[in-house]
């Protein structure tokens, strides 16, 4: 663990960094984990990546006289954008509600001031292009103008949220590219990223052989006479 305690040490941030989703999902798969995707959301800057713990933020349908009480003021959607931590991503329970906004462009320079990683909501995002001028990785179900009140109530945060179809948990590790967002459980992140990057450079081998004109049957995936030359060729 990092000085902060916790487990996204620089060395694994750094192997993040060089595998993508689509690797570690099938990584994931192979520890039984098929529901680790958080799905519908798009990245509102493709070309970077997001990678941090989950710190968590659920939203409930609104309710006039629930949202009285919970909905003005310093409610928990502001407490959570002003304590989230460097590293940290904003992951939002919206229900996939799309009909209102979930954050905008304050909220949006707050975590960026905070250090935090990204924001992950499978909700709205309002002052959309004010948002992705911010410089923080966003993903989002896309843009709608309306403020919370009119589909949400910020209820709690710090808790185990569903987003996207996913359960996520505080400090759980959030991987995004263009693919899509994948949830790690902390316990099992070393082992998942070096089996995603040694399966990648298996991938770019079989790429290339397949590049040279030779065929799918028995290269990929490989037979035993592929492999004992791709494991030769590596060992070089």
């Amino acid at each position: 663990m990092n000085s902060n305690g916790s487990i996204l040490t620089p060395e694994l941030r750094a192997k993040l960094e060089q595998a993508p989703t689509a690797a570690l999902s099938a990584q994931l798969r192979k520890h039984g984990l098929n529901e680790v995707s958080i799905d519908g959301v798009c990245p509102m800057h493709p070309g970077e990546k997001l990678i941090g713990t989950a710190k968590t933020l659920r939203f409930i349908p609104y309710r006039e006289d629930l949202f009285e009480k919970h909905g003005g003021g310093y409610n928990a959607q502001k407490r959570a954008f002003d304590s989230v931590g460097e590293g940290e991503v904003i992951v939002i329970e919206a229900r996939g509600e799309t009909g209102s906004a979930t954050l905008g462009d304050i909220l949006a320079i707050r975590a960026h001031a905070r250090g935090a990683a990204g924001i992950v909501t499978d909700g709205g995002v309002r002052d959309y292009d004010a948002v992705a001028a911010v410089g923080i990785p966003v993903y989002s179900k896309g843009a709608h103008p309306a403020v919370l009140g009119r589909r949400h109530i910020p209820w709690e945060a710090d808790v185990t949220v569903a987003c996207g179809g996913a359960s996520i948990q505080p400090g759980d590790i959030l991987v995004g590219d263009v693919d899509g967002v994948i949830v790690i459980p902390p316990g099992i992140a070393e082992e998942v990223v070096d089996g995603a990057l040694a399966q990648e450079e298996q991938d770019a081998w079989i790429a290339a052989r397949i590049a040279e004109g030779e065929p799918i049957e028995g290269l990929f995936p490989m037979n035993a006479q592929w492999r004992e030359r791709f494991e030769a060729e590596r060992q070089k």
